[in-house]
């Protein structure tokens, strides 16, 4: 067992190293890349064979989803038609450790025909792909991970740490947010946390139990009961402010201190100062402020008006069911 172990940390040390040795090649030609992508119209090209076919699917996502239009084209499939998916405006990208695949002829030839811009990855910069492409990222390693020298693994890590520094690099140039990214991803964990706002979630209207400060205590604790969001009751004065609230926690610790407390008011009882979130604030947010301050519910104004009225309530349980977190 200590022997698999000894061969799992080799090859860790010999990927992470390949990666390490990339910071040494980043250069002007990685800026040319760049200028490439950014400038470029229509949408990317990655293209590759074997397990460089794998790696170029896997930038070509990463590339759409932080905002550069991409797609993967089977080198192979491109010259039996394929080369019709590719136009003037468009941008390639072609990944060959050795730069000699010969399913890449066709391509290549295709790009310099159009004048299409041609990045090529690759470990041998000299070789055909290398001296075909407008510009050359060099992901050349020491040494594969495979004991035999044969299985690419070192080398294609390398290739995708490249794919990875370039995407991250021209979201950067692009002045990609969060919330372009949310809008790739609506129905994955980040796509909720980053899309969901309060308005989305709260309960509003007859779902929520608004109180006068005069009300007794009996009826307070009836239309707590009775809602929807059961347990909280905001407290509003004459003109629909909110002025307080009161929760389930504030009634156990009146009966601490009152001898009946169902015969005291609203005002007696209620928590001043309670802590509010805008209707358009991200729900994301709502969690922090509730996590923060250790509770579960917040009512809902809208700053916008300059308004305390309440128009919703939001509670962690509809953040949770959300999943936001």
């Amino acid at each position: 067992m200590n022997r698999d172990l000894e061969e799992a940390k080799r090859v860790f040390d010999i990927e992470a190293q390949a990666i390490l040795d990339l910071k040494s090649k980043v250069s002007d030609n990685f800026i040319a890349a760049l200028d490439i992508l950014k400038a470029c119209t229509g949408k990317v090209i990655i293209t590759g064979m074997g397990k460089s076919g794998i790696i170029a699917r896997k930038i070509a996502a990463t590339l759409s989803s932080t905002g550069t239009p991409a797609i993967y084209v089977h080198p192979a499939e491109s010259s039996h038609g394929d080369l019709g998916m590719i136009a003037k405006g468009d941008a390639i990208v072609a990944l060959s450790y050795s730069g000699e695949t010969s399913e890449l002829g066709h391509l290549i030839s295709y790009a310099a025909r159009k004048g299409i811009p041609l990045i090529a990855f690759t470990g041998k910069t000299g070789s055909a792909l290398g001296q075909a492409a407008t510009c050359v990222l060099d992901v050349g390693v020491k040494e594969e991970a495979c004991p035999l020298g044969l299985a690419p693994t070192a080398s294609t890590t390398a290739t995708l740490a490249m794919g990875d520094a370039l995407a991250v690099a021209l979201l950067k140039r692009r002045g990609f947010k969060s919330e372009d990214f949310a809008e790739y991803h609506p129905s994955g964990s980040l796509g909720a946390r980053l899309l969901t706002r309060v308005k989305d979630l709260m309960h509003t209207g007859e779902e929520l139990a608004l109180v006068g400060r005069d009300e007794d205590m009996k009826s307070v604790i009836g239309k707590m009961t009775a809602k929807h969001v059961r347990g909280i009751a905001g407290v509003i004065d004459h003109e629909g402010r909110l002025m307080g609230t009161i929760t389930d926690g504030d009634l156990r610790r009146r009966l601490d201190k009152s001898v009946n407390p169902l015969q005291e008011k609203a005002a007696d009882i209620m928590s001043l100062n309670p802590k509010l979130i805008d209707i358009n604030e991200m729900a994301e947010r709502a969690l922090f402020v509730m996590e923060n301050h250790s509770i579960q519910s917040l009512f809902v104004v809208e700053s916008s008006r300059s308004s305390d009225k309440p128009v919703g309530l939001l509670h962690l349980q509809d953040l949770l069911k959300a999943k936001i977190r």
